[in-house]
């Protein structure tokens, strides 16, 4: 486990895990008044909440899979990262891909946030790659079944 410093501005709950086996906490909305999306409509959503991830580690913003399949309410870069040198407020892209308006209400939970440590990369630029029983294989290379 590691320690995050986060300030949240809202009157909401912090996020938190919901089980013992969680990967992802809930992120609430912070609204003035509701928001209503019309279909594929998008919105940047506020959430109040600001955070100094350690070096070395990012936040993913991600869909909450209830809100996805019952409502069509979806992250629209999923997974959005969160960069640990970030200190801005976070806020949350969403998207309305049901065929009906869709309304979110301040303090509902739009998203889930797991936070993951990432390695950097060095990059070797070469003329050749060493070869796999897949090699350049692409997308429905192995069929569907």
């Amino acid at each position: 486990m590691i320690q995050v410093a986060i300030i949240n501005k809202s009157p909401h709950q912090t996020p938190a895990y919901q089980t013992a086996g969680s990967s992802g906490m809930d992120i609430r909305a912070w609204l003035p008044e509701s928001v209503t999306l019309k279909p594929l409509e998008r919105r940047v959503i506020p959430t109040g909440l600001y955070m100094a991830l350690p070096t070395g580690y990012e936040a993913q913003v991600r869909p909450r899979s209830g809100l996805a399949i019952k409502r069509g309410l979806t992250v629209i870069n999923s997974p959005g990262t969160i960069d640990s040198d970030y200190r801005g407020e976070l806020m949350v892209g969403i998207i309305n891909l049901s065929d009906q308006p869709q309304i979110i209400e301040d303090g509902e939970r739009i998203a889930q946030l797991v936070v993951a440590a990432y390695t950097t990369v060095a990059w070797t630029e070469t003329d050749t790659l060493d070869d796999t029983a897949r090699g350049a294989g692409g997308f429905g290379h192995s069929g569907t079944k």
